[in-house]
């Protein structure tokens, strides 16, 4: 029997404590509001509580998407008490971090200790399906937020999120590839 662990984790704890690292990420997001306003003669494209969200008469051209670089920290964070899957800390280099605790239940809270100052406290379901994604979900203000999380090589994972206004329109979307920054071996002399 081999050491080394299921390709792509086939548990809950298993997934998490293969996310931690250190990530480069190149992530892509599209203003899905946008387009559809504009494809139905010009209505308002705003995201529900977005303000930096153009209206339909300053989105042309590419301005609808941005892509942008980017490190991300993952940290697993040990089960409270030995018990259940554990939980992530979660946020660009140099920033603030969010802490996300897993339930075995399928739910998942960030709670106010591990929230940022001035960000609200998220809490979501959580599955692993049989593929070997994580998705996440979480309602807040009126909208439906996905996040499914993929490995495609032990060293690569990919990121899709989609928003949904509470009256079923779009909202954003994004797209991420993550590698994780991995040090070389030392040479020996």
């Amino acid at each position: 029997m081999s050491d080394t662990p299921a390709f792509p984790p086939e548990e809950i704890g298993a997934f998490l404590r293969f996310c931690a690292g250190e990530w480069m990420s190149l992530r892509s997001e599209f203003a899905l509001g946008a387009i559809e306003a504009q494809a139905n003669g010009g209505e308002d494209g705003t995201a529900l509580g977005d303000e930096t969200a153009q209206s339909d008469e300053t989105v042309q051209g590419d301005e609808w998407h941005s892509s942008e670089r980017g490190e991300l920290l993952v940290t697993f964070l040990e089960p409270a008490g030995g018990h259940g899957p554990g939980g992530l800390r979660v946020g660009p280099k140099n920033s603030p971090q969010r802490d996300l605790h897993f339930r075995p239940d399928g739910r998942f809270s960030s709670g106010e200790a591990g929230t940022p100052a001035g960000a609200a406290p998220l809490e979501g379901d959580w599955e692993l399906w049989p593929d070997g994604s994580l998705e996440l979900r979480l309602e807040q203000e009126g909208r439906e937020v996905r996040e499914r999380i993929w490995f495609t090589k032990p060293n690569l994972r990919l990121r899709s999120t989609v928003e949904r206004q509470g009256d079923g329109s779009p909202g954003r979307a994004s797209f991420s590839s993550e590698i994780r920054r991995v040090s070389r071996p030392a040479t020996g002399s």
